[in-house]
């Protein structure tokens, strides 16, 4: 379409709402999808061939129109489920809560309230950041980072005490992005300084994948891309996520801001963008880093990438490093290959951790039918924690059956696991009994625990530091 053309050489675009039954059994046959409402493909893209791909597409279509059917039962469940999670909390525990409910005193939780934990805060209910851990530590960085990523899931009453008050830093806000393409809000992210006693850094974390939200597992399973002129192939979802500007993509400025402003319809990363330029002009010093687990960790990166489209070399030389945590595949080879350039330019730090088999930095495919690729060195981690600097993480497409059995049983060991470590590490290795269920729940989809925080908190803390190449920051600014 026109439209899209005017932002992109070239684009391939699923719409699985606008699928017919039939059309997910043309998918394997017609030699003309590109004439369904469905599938939108632009010009000189070449047409699908080969079973492989075509099982792909509607895999991705199929699953995308499962989850805008169940869109409405899978949010009213997980608010269910958050509320049972919470209950406990509120009331004092389990025994004063069955007391509270005999007494009929039970106390219903506020979802606004600092005490009130998203799905994700329940599997890991820790707060505190590791008080071994100091500044100029080398893993500092990756610990305040997923602690960071992992806080962005949760709402802003409980972001600000833990940031004020239990990390003794300075909480900038947290703020729900507007997505133009989906039109609503779709985007979470949260920002603080660090001024225990470095002043001088940043840190911008972008929420993840909701379990219970349908709307973020469609855009982590969406295929659609376009191709952005000198930067390649990068998937659509995340792009929109970040705030894509309908009709005419990444303009450096939007001239409507004050507008959105008033309606508070934000973009995530023209808000953030504008915002550290207006904290790092305060201070020459200072520095930022971005991060974020699962789609926050493609968001992270995805930020970075679009200051480098708009050659924001200034910001570019204020980042310290991108940290993400159990991210997916963002872009080609092309972008990958841009990214590389521009950090190497810039000499930018980009640090992306996988733990053991989680499934979601595996997907979408790497493989001869689907184009997408991970970029820069994997910083991978074992189930003991032992750590290494790979090419790509073992088993990168996730699905084989040469891999499945070693994959359950290590499954099986990450739950035994779970109730040895109190007694080997301490109380504060204890888990909770949401993550022991969701443990079990790895036994059937091997892959699906290991994407969790709980692992990601841990190597950080208790993984084997990893020696990578120190920068010597020179920046961008000093190469022009």
């Amino acid at each position: 379409m026109a439209d899209k053309e005017e932002f992109c050489k070239g684009y391939f675009e699923l719409k699985p709402e606008e699928a017919s039954f039939f059309d997910f059994i043309r998918i394997f046959y017609s030699s003309e999808l590109d004439k369904r409402n469905f599938f939108d493909v632009s010009a000189g893209v070449e047409r699908i061939g080969g079973f492989r791909r075509r099982w792909l597409i509607f895999i991705s279509v199929i699953l995308q129109r499962f989850l805008f059917w169940f869109k409405k039962p899978m949010a009213s469940l997980g608010s269910i489920v958050e509320l049972m999670q919470n209950y406990p909390s509120f009331n004092g525990g389990f025994l004063q809560l069955l007391l509270n409910i005999i007494q009929g005193k039970a106390v219903t939780p506020e979802k606004s309230s600092e005490k009130f934990r998203s799905m994700i805060g329940n599997l890991d209910v820790r707060v505190e950041l590791d008080k071994k851990i100091k500044i100029g530590d080398s893993r500092y960085n990756a610990h305040l980072s997923i602690m960071a990523a992992k806080l962005s899931y949760e709402n802003e009453a409980l972001n600000k005490t833990v940031i004020n008050h239990h990390w003794q830093m300075h909480f900038l806000g947290l703020h729900n992005f507007w997505n133009a393409y989906e039109e609503q809000y779709s985007t979470q992210a949260t920002m603080f300084e660090d001024k225990i006693e470095d002043p001088n850094l940043v840190v911008v974390a972008f929420r993840g994948t909701s379990p219970f939200y349908a709307d973020a597992w469609i855009t982590d399973i969406d295929l659609s891309w376009y191709d952005l002129e000198g930067m390649g192939k990068i998937h659509a979802g995340f792009m929109k996520a970040l705030g894509l500007q309908k009709n005419i993509g990444w303009p450096k400025e939007i001239n409507d801001q004050e507008n959105q402003q008033q309606n508070n319809k934000l973009f995530a990363y023209y808000k953030i963008r504008d915002d550290l330029k207006k904290i790092l002009n305060k201070n020459e010093k200072a520095k930022f880093i971005v991060t974020g687990h699962s789609l926050g960790g493609a968001l992270a990166i995805l930020f970075a990438a679009i200051l480098a489209l708009h050659e924001e070399d200034w910001l570019l030389d204020k980042l310290e490093g991108v940290y993400t945590f159990g991210q997916p595949r963002v872009g080609d080879e092309q972008f990958g290959n841009f990214m590389m350039e521009k950090f190497k330019k810039c000499d930018v730090k980009y640090f992306r951790y996988v733990y053991c088999n989680d499934m979601v930095p595996r997907l979408p495919y790497d493989d001869k039918t689907l184009f997408f690729k991970h970029f820069g060195s994997c910083l991978y981690y074992n189930s003991l924690y032992n750590g290494k600097v790979l090419e790509e993480e073992p088993n990168k497409n996730y699905f084989s059956l040469l891999w499945v059995l070693p994959k359950v049983v290590n499954a099986a060991f990450e739950l035994i696991r779970s109730f040895i470590f109190p007694w080997i590490k301490g109380t504060d290795y204890r888990q909770s009994w949401s993550e022991i269920i969701f443990r079990m729940v790895g036994l059937v989809i091997p892959g699906l625990s290991a994407h969790g925080p709980v692992d990601y908190v841990n190597l950080t803390r208790l993984g084997s530091i990893l020696h990578l190449p120190q920068s010597t920051r020179q920046g961008c600014l000093k190469h022009d």
